[in-house]
């Protein structure tokens, strides 16, 4: 009987399969920019604290978009562990690479659900992950820009307070 209701529901198996995945890559984003966010906290950088604080809630935010996105088209969407997240960092350099790291992986994830979409014809699917292609093109753009501002600046004490004072968590 699993089988014959998993037939007849208006999102593609296999694209559900994969979007339940996406779900975990979101969750673990959410949490991995929880720690980056912690981090921050602790080394005086508010700034980036609080930019890595939404950045925690966007992910969230994407994955309860998918979540509900297979429910309401008849599939079942689960809820995911997350493990291995990093607590200890060297820099908040090395922080925005590995933030930068982690959005090029789901972008990528991304992707490939798009392309595995137009493969089986499931345009509905398709659509609606046009906005997680524009919102990941946003986001890999704007940890790019900060990431200049250690090429630029450098990391030294003051340099690390002047970018730290320039980004903004809008």
């Amino acid at each position: 009987m699993k089988d014959i209701v998993r037939q007849k529901i208006g999102i593609n198996v296999d694209i559900m399969d994969m979007l339940n995945e996406q779900i975990k890559k979101e969750a673990h984003s959410s949490a991995v920019y929880l720690a980056m966010a912690s981090w921050c906290d602790q080394n005086g950088l508010d700034n980036s604290a609080e930019f890595f604080y939404k950045q925690s809630t966007e992910e969230r935010e994407h994955m309860l978009r998918i979540f509900r996105f297979i429910n309401e088209n008849g599939g079942t969407a689960y809820s995911p562990e997350v493990s291995n997240v990093t607590h200890e960092f060297n820099s908040l350099q090395e922080i925005f690479e590995s933030a930068l790291d982690q959005e090029i992986t789901v972008t990528k994830s991304i992707h490939n659900i798009v392309g595995k979409c137009r493969k089986v014809q499931d345009y509905g699917s398709e659509g609606f992950l046009q906005w997680f292609v524009l919102e990941q093109m946003e986001e890999e753009n704007k940890i790019r820009k900060i990431l200049e501002m250690f090429d630029l600046m450098g990391t030294d004490g003051m340099a690390l307070k002047m970018i730290d004072e320039r980004i903004t968590h809008e």
